[in-house]
């Protein structure tokens, strides 16, 4: 008898723990907040477009391949005013150069020769070019412009462009504008003006010489 009551006051213990049981609420999950990230450097692929991630983009000498190290919108300078170093082996080996200028009214193009350090006004203009060094194989190096050799790998002029007695290229603040003989290199920080476009077409060399590519 004491067997049987045991055995069903069991089954009744067993029947209120799973009404329990059913009627307990289950509570949500706690969203997860993440963290903050761990800085760390940015690959050029995260960026937005036209920026580059931050810190100096020159390192020495640049490879042909990267087009010389011309400035791209976009990269970062190093500060500081640049200077022009004439190697020895270019120095006193060109004479003047070859610049294209385009009328873009009439469409008209004229080739001129320059001579080096000097000026030069466009015909019929109030446009004063002053013409500066030639760098035959132009490169960058820090804040150095100069000429990895003689050979006109990668010509580039430098120059001054004045309408009446205001400089308009380079900006205001910079002291020397340049030309490029390449044709991809001619849209990096061309000249810009409402009817004249300048060009180089190329250096020329004093009589007599030559360079080890002719």
């Amino acid at each position: 008898m004491k067997k049987k009551v045991l055995a069903v006051t069991l089954c009744l213990i067993l029947a209120i723990s799973v009404s329990a049981c059913k009627k307990k609420e289950t509570k949500p999950p706690v969203p997860q907040t993440p963290g903050p990230m761990a800085p760390g450097p940015i690959s050029p692929e995260q960026m937005p477009p036209g920026q580059m991630p931050p810190g100096p983009m020159m390192q020495g000498p640049i490879s042909p391949e990267e087009q010389q190290s011309v400035p791209r919108p976009g990269m970062t300078m190093p500060k500081g005013k640049t200077r022009i170093v004439v190697p020895e082996a270019v120095r006193g080996n060109w004479s003047a150069v070859k610049i294209v200028v385009e009328d873009k009214i009439t469409k008209k193009i004229q080739e001129y020769a320059v001579n080096l350090n000097s000026d030069f006004t466009i015909p019929n203009s109030n446009l004063n070019i002053h013409v500066g060094e030639f760098l035959p194989d132009f490169k960058m190096e820090g804040l150095v412009l100069t000429s990895r050799s003689n050979e006109p790998k990668n010509p580039a002029v430098g120059i001054r462009v004045f309408e009446g007695n205001k400089q308009i290229f380079p900006a205001p603040g910079k002291q020397w504008g340049w030309l490029w003989s390449h044709k991809e290199l001619q849209t990096a920080h061309p000249f810009n003006h409402p009817r004249y476009s300048l060009t180089l077409k190329e250096g020329v060399l004093k009589k007599g010489l030559t360079t080890a590519s002719e």
